[in-house]
């Protein structure tokens, strides 16, 4: 088989593909489904309602907003530092 009708992949100095992309929306959901399976089982645990599956689901929500923030920046630095090396400056 042939790569007849495939868009041509992307080289590292082009920057970061569509998978990058769909994995951090991934690890994102993935966090807060995490979590909130945590709170469930906390909230059984302890017999406290939905306390904290609720703090647990935000608390979910802010470290993947954080991880995906380092991730995003650290992929705009690397693009960054590419252009500036194939321009020569």
């Amino acid at each position: 088989m042939g790569d007849a009708g495939r868009p041509p992949r992307t080289s590292p100095e082009e920057g970061p593909g569509a998978g990058a992309y769909a994995g951090l929306g991934l690890q994102f959901a993935i966090s807060i489904l995490v979590f909130l399976w945590l709170g469930q089982w906390l909230d059984r645990r302890l017999g406290t309602g939905p306390i904290l599956l609720i703090v647990c689901v935000f608390v979910g929500a802010a470290a993947a907003f954080y991880s995906i923030y380092r991730k995003l920046m650290a992929m705009q630095q690397r693009e960054e530092q590419a252009k500036r090396e194939r321009t020569g400056r």
